[in-house]
């Protein structure tokens, strides 16, 4: 009986305006975060000609594939998928690794300077050298022109650092301080101890990495610009976008060589492509976000 009533009581009409109100609220917010994915997609498989004539919202007018096929046979397409994948493996585990010693070593309670080094890397994330130097540093180090630029500058990141510095500086002293008294060294600890223990805010850290070297494509602009054979997937999505500026040129070339395909439509047939992948991971690993966020919240 007084499980009854309570339910009457939640259903009062406040309430049921409330529920309706989120709900309208809610399917909006859905309907305006997909509709610009969908649409994108729509236009992607529809014909280019066709699709100028508009009217092409949540679903192809007229079916076609050669978009993604005019996407695929661009110069410098494959290679700039290659080299993105390949600063995405590797940039994400090196990074992961770097950070993940020095987030212990800062974490560790015996440690002189951990303080005084923690708020060194604070202000590295509210100030750098600016962008002239950073480019004359990396070009002295004979970083430019090659794949290092992508995977050695970005090995230590002072947030992801405070995240898994954080996490660690939540684990119990006693774990460590048992393996001490068995006789195990640091490095023992760390590997067999620490990391296992570590790995939800490993795989946060490894998700920001990874989703910011697959979007990158502002150093291999910078960097690479002269090196065709580092460039990125990114970075080729960009000249493609901006390609469509010059869209008179470009419609008559396209159109020559395809048939029935313009800059828009091949424009979201590569936007597709690129973010595809990270469409695919991000729903089984949005919980690590969250996680990540939330530790990232907590300095010391």
């Amino acid at each position: 009986m007084e499980r009854v009533m309570r339910k009457k009581r939640n259903m009062s009409v406040p309430n049921v305006i409330f529920v309706i109100c989120n709900t309208i609220f809610m399917i909006a917010f859905v309907v305006m975060t997909l509709y610009p994915i969908i649409n994108t997609l729509a236009i992607s498989f529809n014909d280019g000609t066709d699709a100028l004539r508009g009217g092409v919202y949540l679903w192809p007018r007229k079916w076609t594939l050669k978009n993604y096929t005019t996407v695929l046979q661009k110069d410098n397409l494959i290679t700039g998928a290659y080299i993105t994948v390949a600063r995405t493996i590797i940039g994400t585990v090196l990074s992961l690794a770097a950070n993940a010693i020095l987030a212990f070593i800062v974490s560790r309670k015996r440690f002189l300077f951990r303080k005084e080094l923690s708020l060194f890397w604070v202000i590295t994330m509210y100030v750098n050298g600016g962008l002239i130097p950073t480019f004359i540093l990396y070009k002295n180090l004979g970083l430019t022109n090659s794949f290092y630029v992508y995977v050695i500058p970005g090995m230590i990141n002072a947030f992801n650092m405070l995240v898994i510095r954080t996490f660690m500086n939540g684990l119990p002293d006693s774990l460590e301080e048992s393996a001490q008294l068995d006789g195990a060294g640091y490095m023992q600890i760390f590997i067999k101890i620490i990391s296992p223990l570590c790995k939800p805010v490993y795989a946060t850290v490894a998700l920001f990495v990874a989703v910011g070297q697959w979007n990158s494509w502002f150093d291999a602009m910078l960097y690479n610009r002269m090196s065709s054979q580092y460039t990125t997937l990114q970075y080729e999505l960009m000249k493609l976008l901006s390609s469509v500026t010059n869209q008179g040129n470009s419609v008559e070339s396209m159109k020559h060589a395809a048939g029935t395909v313009t800059p828009t439509s091949v424009r979201a047939a590569a936007t597709i492509l690129t973010m595809l992948p990270i469409i695919c991971l991000y729903p089984f690993l949005q919980k690590y976000f969250v996680t990540g966020l939330t530790l990232g919240g907590v300095k010391e």
